[in-house]
C-alpha cells in the first residue's frame, strides 16, 4: 500500500531552517515510527515550506519526505490555497492509494481533502473547541483555523479520532469516525525512572489559558511551606500576552518554581528520568502526548479528568486524576502524592505496562492501516 502522509515540518512552524533533517509533531512521528517497522508499506510524507532547506530522501527504508515550496500568500491569509495546490500536484505524480491529513491545526488536513484521491484526517487537537476555550476573537488563528476544520471534516471519506471525547465532537460533520489514540515514541519506554530526594515536579505544556499553569502554582502554595519540592514547567511562551506575563510574575515570587522553556524529545526523556511526577492541569485535552509519554517512561501521571483524558488515566490505577477547575482538589491531589510515593509508583507501573500493550507505535500504525483498507473497500 502506498501512503501520503501530509504533517507539518517542525522546521518551517520553529522557523529552524538551518537543520538539515526535518521533525515532525510528536504524535505523527511517532506513528511514522511504526510504519517503519512494517517493510510492505510505503509513505511519502508531505510538508509544505516556506523556505528551501536541505532535506533528506528518506527518513527510512520505507518512507520518502518531499518539502514543498509555498510562497508566503498561500498559507492561512488564503484558507491554505497555495498548500492545497501543491500538494495535488505532487500527489498525482504520487498515485497513493490514500491520502492522509495530520491535524486540522494548519494545512495538513485540507490539503489531504482536496488532493484528488481517497483520504482520511486525524484530528489531535479540537480547533473549535480550543477556540471557544481561548474565546477566539474574530480573525485570530484559532478562529480562522475553527472555521477551516468545519469546513473540511464533512469533506473527508473519514476521521480518525484520538480518543471518544473527539469523536463525540465531530459525530455529526464525519462520515466515518474511528478511534485510535496516538503512539508513542519507543524511546520513552526504555526510560528507567530515578527521582531524586526532593520531589520534582514536572508539567509540560505551552504556557496559556488552556494548559492552567497558573490556576496550578496558586493551589499548591499551601504546601510549599510544608515541605521541600520543586515544580519545573516545560513549554513554550508567549511573551507579553496577559497569562505569560501573570504567569512569570508568579514563578518569579516563588524559589520553587522554574520555567525551562521549549525542550526538545531527548531533553524531556532526560527530564522524565528525574523526574518524581508528570503533572498536567489542562482544563481541556484530547490525547495530550505528555500523559502518554509519562506513562511510557514509569514516571507517576497526575492528570485533568477532562476532554480525552479519562480514557488513558483511571484515577488509583494507573495515575491519578485532578479537578483543574478546583484550587482544593488539585492541591489535595498533590499533597497526596507527595506523602504517598509509593502509591504512585505503584501506579505508574501498571501506567507502563498498559502504555506499551495499547500505544505501542507498530500497534497503532496497524490499527490505521486497517482504517486505510477500510476506505478504499468502501469508495471502490
Amino acid at each position: 500500500m502506498r501512503i501520503a502522509f501530509i504533517t507539518t515540518d517542525n522546521r518551517e512552524h520553529l522557523k529552524d531552517y538551518g537543520c538539515k533533517v526535518p521533525y515532525f509533531g510528536t504524535a505523527p512521528e511517532a506513528l511514522l515510527e511504526g510504519f517503519s517497522l512494517i517493510p510492505d508499506v510505503e509513505i511519502h510524507v508531505i510538508s509544505c515550506v516556506r523556505k528551501a532547506m536541505q532535506s533528506p530522501e528518506k527518513l527510512a527504508p520505507n518512507i520518502w519526505y518531499h518539502p514543498l515550496l509555498v510562497p508566503k500568500i498561500g498559507w492561512l491569509s488564503t484558507a491554505y490555497q497555495g498548500c492545497i495546490r501543491a500538494v495535488r500536484r505532487k500527489v498525482r505524480e504520487l498515485r497513493p492509494d490514500i491520502v492522509h491529513g495530520q491535524g486540522t491545526e494548519r494545512e495538513c488536513a485540507v490539503s489531504a481533502v482536496f488532493s484528488g484521491f481517497s483520504n482520511v484526517i486525524t484530528i489531535h487537537g479540537n480547533m473549535r473547541i480550543i477556540a471557544k476555550v481561548n474565546k477566539a476573537s474574530f480573525g485570530s488563528y484559532y478562529w480562522l483555523n475553527s472555521h477551516l476544520e468545519s469546513f473540511t471534516l464533512p469533506r473527508a471519506a473519514g476521521v480518525v479520532c484520538i480518543s471518544r471525547y473527539t469523536e463525540e465532537a465531530v459525530r455529526n460533520d464525519a462520515k466515518l469516525t474511528w478511534v485510535v489514540p496516538n503512539a508513542i515514541d519507543t524511546r520513552f519506554f526504555d526510560i528507567v525512572s530515578v527521582p531524586g530526594d526532593i520531589p520534582e515536579i514536572l508539567v509540560v505544556g505551552a504556557i496559556c489559558q488552556r494548559k492552567n499553569q497558573n490556576a496550578f502554582i496558586r493551589s499548591i502554595d499551601c504546601l510549599a511551606g510544608k515541605r521541600k519540592f520543586k515544580v519545573l514547567f516545560l513549554g513554550t511562551a508567549e511573551r507579553g500576552t496577559e497569562y505569560a506575563t501573570e504567569f512569570f510574575e508568579l514563578i518569579k515570587s516563588r524559589a520553587w518554581c522554574e520555567w525551562k522553556g521549549f525542550v526538545d524529545r531527548d531533553a524531556l526523556c532526560a527530564r522524565l528520568k528525574s523526574a518524581s511526577m508528570l503533572v498536567l492541569p489542562s482544563i481541556e485535552d484530547n490525547c495530550p502526548m505528555v500523559v502518554l509519554e509519562g506513562m511510557a517512561a514509569g514516571v507517576p501521571v497526575i492528570a485533568p479528568a477532562v476532554g480525552g483524558v479519562p480514557e488513558l488515566v483511571t484515577d488509583g490505577y494507573n495515575g491519578l486524576l485532578c479537578d483543574p477547575t478546583s484550587s482544593k482538589n488539585m492541591g489535595d491531589v498533590i499533597s497526596r502524592a507527595l506523602n504517598q510515593p509509593d502509591e504512585i509508583r505503584k501506579f505508574a507501573q501498571t501506567a507502563k505496562d498498559d502504555a506499551m500493550k495499547r500505544f505501542h507505535p507498530r500497534r497503532i500504525a496497524l490499527d490505521h492501516l486497517a482504517i486505510y483498507r477500510e476506505v478504499l473497500k468502501t469508495s471502490s
